[in-house]
């Protein structure tokens, strides 16, 4: 998959950073992400000063591919997107070959003026939201919310919000389990949009300090569709099984089944929502069949 980021003269260096940093991390984790960056011209100077430098001339790109369009500085110039005409005529073109285009804060202001946005609902950074829903009234504005997904149109609203975007197509490509692995190097949350809880089960049970208790979170994160015995747990932390679940307990309130059966039932609900059955969900994540995931769907 290859992610081409565009970069815009005034763009604002975490907008483009952090997607790229979830991007790479999870090719250094083996995952087949490449990464290029083009502009209209070479040197792309940042809102903070630096200058980047891009190539102009795009590379062929495939339906699988995206496109990350990174906001830029919005003091000026009330926020109007810089874009050549022809730099927008190539964003709706990759869309309309079944590609997909995504953008940061500001960077919805350039898939508005490539015409992406119409008929379509899309976020963007809290203090543009008025002034782009104005300039492009046939799209819808989603408010308070960290991105919006719309026919291979993802818009994520301000700065590091670009993160969680980037992860949440990681966790599309490759599951919750790679996602988490990516966001627990880059010592972030993973956050998911409105329509769903803005923190998922991998990383909302992570914040305390015991190294055996993540050291089994990590086995159960890997594996979680598999049977995982509580005495092949304790003896990969080294503990006993009573030790184990009083100390899995006190630091996540959860026990370690009751953990393992949240991660099936977040990977289910996403399968399901991407137009899965339930019984085809429910084998997915490894349940024999949909009875369980039924009764933890009910809970």
């Amino acid at each position: 998959m290859r992610i081409v980021f565009l970069l815009i003269p005034g763009l604002e260096l975490l907008d483009l950073a952090g997607p790229a940093q979830v991007f790479g991390t999870a090719a250094a984790f083996g995952h087949d992400y490449t990464l290029d960056y083009v502009g209209e011209r070479e040197d792309v100077p940042s809102a903070q000063g630096v200058t980047l430098r891009a190539v102009t001339r795009w590379p062929d790109l495939t339906p699988r591919d995206l496109i990350v369009v990174p906001g830029w500085n919005t003091v000026q110039g009330a926020g109007r997107h810089p874009l050549l005409a022809a730099t927008a005529r190539r964003l709706a073109a990759h869309h309309a070959a079944g590609g997909t285009v995504a953008s940061v804060c500001a960077g919805a202001d350039a898939l508005g003026a490539s015409g992406l946005l119409d008929g379509r609902r899309f976020t963007t950074h809290h203090e543009l939201q008025d002034l782009l829903a104005a300039r492009y009234p046939r799209a819808t504005i989603v408010r308070d919310v960290l991105y919006v997904t719309d026919d291979r149109v993802i818009t994520s609203a301000g700065i590091a919000s670009g993160i969680d975007l980037a992860l949440h197509l990681v966790a599309a490509d490759h599951g919750p389990a790679e996602a988490a692995k990516v966001a627990r190097d880059l010592v972030v949350y993973a956050r998911r949009n409105g329509d769903a809880a803005q923190a998922g089960a991998m990383l909302r049970h992570r914040s305390h300090l015991s190294d055996a208790v993540h050291r089994v979170q990590d086995r159960i994160d890997a594996d979680f569709a598999a049977p995982l015995p509580l005495a092949g747990l304790a003896a990969a932390a080294g503990i006993s099984e009573r030790t184990l679940t009083r100390r899995f307990t006190a630091a996540t309130g959860l026990t370690p089944l009751r953990y393992q059966q949240l991660l099936r039932l977040e990977r289910a609900e996403h399968l399901i929502s991407q137009g899965e059955t339930s019984e085809a969900a429910a084998r997915s994540v490894g349940f024999q069949d949909a009875r369980m995931l039924r009764r933890l769907r009910g809970r």
